[in-house]
Protein backbone atom coordinates (compact mmCIF):
# COMPACT_ATOMS: atom_id res chain seq x y z
CA UNK A 1 0.00 0.00 0.00
CA UNK A 2 2.83 2.56 0.55
CA UNK A 3 4.39 1.92 -2.85
CA UNK A 4 1.36 2.65 -4.68
CA UNK A 5 0.06 6.12 -2.51
CA UNK A 6 3.09 6.76 -0.61
CA UNK A 7 4.80 7.09 3.32
CA UNK A 8 2.75 10.64 3.66
CA UNK A 9 -0.48 9.16 2.40
CA UNK A 10 -0.40 6.72 4.57
CA UNK A 11 0.24 8.42 7.53
CA UNK A 12 -2.73 11.22 7.33
CA UNK A 13 -5.18 8.41 6.61
CA UNK A 14 -3.77 6.55 9.36
CA UNK A 15 -4.34 9.87 11.58
CA UNK A 16 -7.55 10.61 9.81
CA UNK A 17 -9.23 7.02 10.23
CA UNK A 18 -8.01 7.41 13.91
CA UNK A 19 -9.70 10.62 14.43
CA UNK A 20 -12.99 9.66 12.86
CA UNK A 21 -12.61 6.19 15.42
CA UNK A 22 -12.09 9.03 18.00
CA UNK A 23 -15.12 10.68 17.50
CA UNK A 24 -17.28 7.46 17.11
CA UNK A 25 -15.81 6.00 20.17
CA UNK A 26 -16.90 9.11 22.33
CA UNK A 27 -20.04 8.80 20.54
CA UNK A 28 -20.91 5.41 21.30
CA UNK A 29 -19.60 5.89 25.00
CA UNK A 30 -21.72 8.40 25.88
CA UNK A 31 -24.78 7.25 24.63
CA UNK A 32 -24.02 4.31 26.61
CA UNK A 33 -23.26 5.79 29.12
CA UNK A 34 -26.38 8.35 29.18
CA UNK A 35 -28.33 5.35 28.58
CA UNK A 36 -30.07 7.14 26.34
CA UNK A 37 -32.77 4.33 25.66
CA UNK A 38 -33.85 4.92 29.26
CA UNK A 39 -34.22 8.92 28.32
CA UNK A 40 -36.69 8.38 26.17
CA UNK A 41 -40.04 7.66 25.93
CA UNK A 42 -42.47 4.98 24.42
CA UNK A 43 -41.57 1.70 22.52
CA UNK A 44 -40.70 3.25 19.25
CA UNK A 45 -38.23 5.97 20.66
CA UNK A 46 -36.31 3.48 22.66
CA UNK A 47 -35.51 0.97 19.82
CA UNK A 48 -34.29 3.39 18.12
CA UNK A 49 -32.21 4.78 20.24
CA UNK A 50 -31.06 1.65 20.92
CA UNK A 51 -30.27 1.29 16.91
CA UNK A 52 -28.63 4.45 16.89
CA UNK A 53 -26.09 3.58 19.35
CA UNK A 54 -25.64 0.14 17.48
CA UNK A 55 -24.89 1.53 14.44
CA UNK A 56 -22.45 3.78 15.70
CA UNK A 57 -20.69 1.06 17.19
CA UNK A 58 -20.36 -0.60 14.39
CA UNK A 59 -19.08 2.32 12.56
CA UNK A 60 -16.63 3.10 14.85
CA UNK A 61 -15.46 -0.57 14.42
CA UNK A 62 -14.85 0.30 10.69
CA UNK A 63 -12.59 3.12 10.64
CA UNK A 64 -10.42 1.63 13.96
CA UNK A 65 -9.82 -1.05 11.19
CA UNK A 66 -8.55 1.17 8.69
CA UNK A 67 -6.70 3.06 10.94
CA UNK A 68 -5.33 -0.15 12.12
CA UNK A 69 -4.47 -1.76 8.59
CA UNK A 70 -2.95 1.39 7.68
CA UNK A 71 -0.79 1.73 10.83
CA UNK A 72 0.70 -1.93 9.50
CA UNK A 73 1.47 -0.88 6.35
CA UNK A 74 3.31 2.49 6.81
CA UNK A 75 6.68 2.16 6.52
CA UNK A 76 7.62 4.85 8.51
CA UNK A 77 6.32 3.80 11.85
CA UNK A 78 6.81 -0.24 11.27
CA UNK A 79 4.14 -1.16 13.38
CA UNK A 80 3.54 -5.21 13.75
CA UNK A 81 0.45 -6.73 13.55
CA UNK A 82 1.14 -8.03 16.91
CA UNK A 83 1.47 -4.56 18.56
CA UNK A 84 -1.83 -4.27 17.68
CA UNK A 85 -3.25 -6.89 20.44
CA UNK A 86 0.02 -6.82 22.84
CA UNK A 87 1.08 -3.76 24.24
CA UNK A 88 4.55 -2.88 23.97
CA UNK A 89 5.86 -5.12 20.99
CA UNK A 90 5.99 -2.00 18.60
CA UNK A 91 9.45 0.03 18.33
CA UNK A 92 7.97 2.74 17.26
CA UNK A 93 6.39 4.45 19.86
CA UNK A 94 5.89 1.76 22.02
CA UNK A 95 3.96 3.67 25.13
CA UNK A 96 1.42 5.21 23.03
CA UNK A 97 1.06 2.23 20.77
CA UNK A 98 0.33 0.39 23.54
CA UNK A 99 -2.17 2.35 24.82
CA UNK A 100 -4.21 2.15 21.14
CA UNK A 101 -3.59 -1.74 21.62
CA UNK A 102 -5.04 -1.48 25.32
CA UNK A 103 -7.94 0.47 23.45
CA UNK A 104 -8.62 -2.21 20.86
CA UNK A 105 -8.24 -4.68 23.54
CA UNK A 106 -11.21 -3.79 25.47
CA UNK A 107 -13.53 -3.01 22.70
CA UNK A 108 -12.95 -6.24 21.49
CA UNK A 109 -13.85 -7.71 24.59
CA UNK A 110 -17.04 -5.41 24.81
CA UNK A 111 -17.92 -6.58 21.11
CA UNK A 112 -17.36 -10.33 21.65
CA UNK A 113 -19.08 -9.98 24.98
CA UNK A 114 -22.17 -8.54 23.61
CA UNK A 115 -22.57 -10.94 20.67
CA UNK A 116 -22.35 -13.73 23.33
CA UNK A 117 -24.93 -11.55 25.67
CA UNK A 118 -27.79 -14.26 25.31
CA UNK A 119 -25.09 -16.93 26.22
CA UNK A 120 -23.68 -14.78 29.50
CA UNK A 121 -24.62 -14.13 33.04
CA UNK A 122 -26.47 -10.65 32.72
CA UNK A 123 -23.48 -9.65 35.92
CA UNK A 124 -20.73 -11.08 33.49
CA UNK A 125 -21.83 -8.94 30.53
CA UNK A 126 -22.30 -6.03 32.52
CA UNK A 127 -18.31 -5.81 34.23
CA UNK A 128 -17.06 -6.57 30.89
CA UNK A 129 -19.08 -4.08 29.04
CA UNK A 130 -18.05 -1.59 32.02
CA UNK A 131 -14.43 -1.88 30.03
CA UNK A 132 -15.73 0.78 27.22
CA UNK A 133 -15.47 3.70 30.35
CA UNK A 134 -11.23 2.50 30.27
CA UNK A 135 -11.56 2.34 26.25
CA UNK A 136 -12.15 5.97 26.18
CA UNK A 137 -9.56 7.69 28.12
CA UNK A 138 -6.90 5.28 26.71
CA UNK A 139 -7.54 6.19 22.92
CA UNK A 140 -7.83 9.76 23.28
CA UNK A 141 -3.99 9.53 25.72
CA UNK A 142 -3.24 7.14 22.60
CA UNK A 143 -4.38 10.17 19.93
CA UNK A 144 -2.65 12.62 21.67
CA UNK A 145 1.14 11.18 22.02
CA UNK A 146 0.64 9.34 18.54
CA UNK A 147 0.51 13.08 17.32
CA UNK A 148 3.19 14.66 19.16
CA UNK A 149 6.17 15.26 17.78
CA UNK A 150 7.77 17.67 14.77
CA UNK A 151 5.31 18.18 11.95
CA UNK A 152 2.46 16.31 13.80
CA UNK A 153 -0.85 17.15 14.61
CA UNK A 154 -1.24 17.46 18.59
CA UNK A 155 -1.58 20.74 19.83
CA UNK A 156 -2.89 22.36 16.84
CA UNK A 157 -6.05 24.66 17.28
CA UNK A 158 -8.32 21.90 14.99
CA UNK A 159 -7.04 18.80 17.27
CA UNK A 160 -7.12 20.54 20.20
CA UNK A 161 -10.91 21.37 20.03
CA UNK A 162 -11.30 17.67 18.95
CA UNK A 163 -9.71 16.95 22.11
CA UNK A 164 -11.88 19.00 24.18
CA UNK A 165 -15.19 18.44 22.48
CA UNK A 166 -14.68 14.71 22.92
CA UNK A 167 -13.99 15.37 26.57
CA UNK A 168 -17.04 17.64 26.98
CA UNK A 169 -19.30 15.15 25.56
CA UNK A 170 -18.01 12.36 27.83
CA UNK A 171 -18.03 14.41 30.76
CA UNK A 172 -21.85 15.61 30.00
CA UNK A 173 -22.76 11.90 29.49
CA UNK A 174 -21.60 11.24 32.86
CA UNK A 175 -23.23 14.06 34.68
CA UNK A 176 -26.68 12.47 32.74
CA UNK A 177 -26.34 8.84 34.29
CA UNK A 178 -25.23 10.00 37.71
CA UNK A 179 -28.56 12.13 37.91
CA UNK A 180 -30.59 9.41 36.90
CA UNK A 181 -28.91 7.23 39.06
CA UNK A 182 -29.88 9.95 41.90
CA UNK A 183 -33.37 10.15 40.61
CA UNK A 184 -34.08 6.59 40.86
CA UNK A 185 -32.70 6.55 44.45
CA UNK A 186 -35.50 5.82 47.21
CA UNK A 187 -35.76 8.80 49.44
CA UNK A 188 -34.13 7.20 52.89
CA UNK A 189 -36.61 9.21 55.23
CA UNK A 190 -40.33 11.10 54.48
CA UNK A 191 -41.34 7.75 52.56
CA UNK A 192 -45.26 8.26 52.55
CA UNK A 193 -47.25 5.87 54.33
CA UNK A 194 -49.41 3.51 52.33
CA UNK A 195 -53.25 3.44 52.67
CA UNK A 196 -55.41 0.94 52.70
CA UNK A 197 -58.75 -0.53 51.23
CA UNK A 198 -61.44 -0.87 53.18
CA UNK A 199 -64.34 -3.41 52.35
CA UNK A 200 -68.00 -2.76 53.44
CA UNK A 201 -67.92 -5.26 56.01
CA UNK A 202 -66.30 -3.94 59.63
CA UNK A 203 -64.04 -6.98 60.34
CA UNK A 204 -62.19 -7.28 56.54
CA UNK A 205 -58.69 -7.13 56.71
CA UNK A 206 -56.79 -3.90 55.71
CA UNK A 207 -55.00 -4.57 52.37
CA UNK A 208 -53.16 -1.70 50.08
CA UNK A 209 -55.08 -1.00 47.43
CA UNK A 210 -53.91 1.24 43.93
CA UNK A 211 -56.15 1.98 40.73
CA UNK A 212 -54.69 2.37 37.46
CA UNK A 213 -52.11 4.89 36.38
CA UNK A 214 -51.76 6.19 40.04
CA UNK A 215 -48.22 6.05 41.65
CA UNK A 216 -49.13 5.31 45.30
CA UNK A 217 -51.60 3.07 46.95
CA UNK A 218 -55.15 4.99 47.46
CA UNK A 219 -57.99 5.16 49.69
CA UNK A 220 -60.93 2.42 48.61
CA UNK A 221 -63.80 1.69 51.22
CA UNK A 222 -67.72 1.77 51.09
CA UNK A 223 -70.74 1.93 53.33
CA UNK A 224 -69.31 0.90 57.05
CA UNK A 225 -65.96 1.60 55.78
CA UNK A 226 -65.51 5.23 55.72
CA UNK A 227 -65.63 5.99 59.60
CA UNK A 228 -62.96 3.15 59.82
CA UNK A 229 -60.49 4.86 56.98
CA UNK A 230 -61.09 8.32 58.53
CA UNK A 231 -59.19 6.81 61.78
CA UNK A 232 -56.55 5.42 59.63
CA UNK A 233 -56.24 9.15 57.87
CA UNK A 234 -56.02 11.00 61.15
CA UNK A 235 -53.35 8.23 62.75
CA UNK A 236 -50.03 9.00 63.51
Amino acid sequence: MSSLIGTSSDWYLMRASGFVALLLITLTVALGTANVARLTRGRWTRMVAALVHRNVSLLAVVFLAVHVLTAISDKYVKVPAIAILVPGKSGYDPLWVGLGALTIDLITAVIVTSLLRSRLRRRTWQLVHWLAYLAWPSAIVHAIGSGSGTGADTGRTWSTAVYLGCAVVFAGAVAIRLSLEGRAAPPAAGRPRPRYALSSGNSAPLQPARVANHREPVMASTGAGYRAADQIRRSP
